[in-house]
């Protein structure tokens, strides 16, 4: 008599966090060893520049002459380390539950046309011109936005100092987003760092990360299905 054995379910390989991750890594580090003039020149042809894209003459120019890429080019690009490192610290906690979900293809779209629309609402919403826009921020923010809606009741762990001692706690997911959130949205008008820090775009990518979640969410149970073998 045959007995089948159920074989064990093999999780699918998640290569799109790491190679966004190693993407930053070796944009910044390729940056930094610029000279300070190569540096300078650099981001003003490749990152975002407020003032622009507001009309429809304004897009048609930056269609033609392919300075629209710069929505995407400006995500690999990253002030100092703090910037570089806090991004890269969000992209792992979300960006891994969300690809395992999501799968890679999903999750580089999500992480490249999120950032893409956070950059574009900094742009139109800093009203002084030829203020410089990089970072990955509003495409982490749109993982954010991801994760909340794929996992709302999910638990982030936290880290919380009682007197000499550190507790980990566990922490309802919307919770915890919900309050960095509502912050984005103070930080917005009133926030620290106004106007070198572009909150909008964070605004901008958590709520298209959201949508675009929402969106594919059909599309994700299948692969979940297929995967389980039904």
């Amino acid at each position: 008599m045959f007995v089948t054995i159920p074989g064990r379910e093999r999780m699918p390989l998640r290569w799109a966090t790491p190679v966004l991750f190693s993407l930053l890594w070796l944009c910044f580090i390729a940056v930094e060893l610029m000279t300070g003039a190569e540096q300078h020149r650099l981001l003003m042809e490749w990152g975002a520049l407020s003032g622009g894209l507001a009309s429809p003459e304004a897009w048609l120019q930056a269609i033609r002459t392919g300075s629209v890429l710069r929505l995407f080019t400006a995500l690999f690009l990253h002030a100092d380390w703090a910037h570089l490192l806090g991004n890269l610290v969000f992209l792992l906690i979300f960006g891994l539950p969300a690809e395992r979900a999501m799968g890679p293809w999903r999750l580089l779209i999500l992480f490249l046309l999120g950032g893409a629309v956070a950059n574009l609402a900094a742009v139109i919403a800093i009203g002084t011109p030829d203020r410089l826009i990089i970072g990955a921020s509003g495409a982490v923010s749109a993982l954010i936005g991801a994760y909340l809606a794929l996992f709302p009741a999910a638990k982030l762990g936290v880290v919380v100092p009682l007197g000499l001692f550190l507790q980990f706690v566990k922490v309802p997911a919307p919770l915890l987003i919900g309050v960095w959130a509502l912050l984005q949205l103070v930080f917005t008008f009133i926030g620290p760092a106004f106007g070198a820090v572009a909150w909008s775009a964070h605004l901008a990518g958590f709520a298209f990360g959201g949508v675009f979640a929402l969106i594919a969410r059909a599309g994700i149970a299948r692969r979940m299905r297929r995967r389980r073998g039904f």
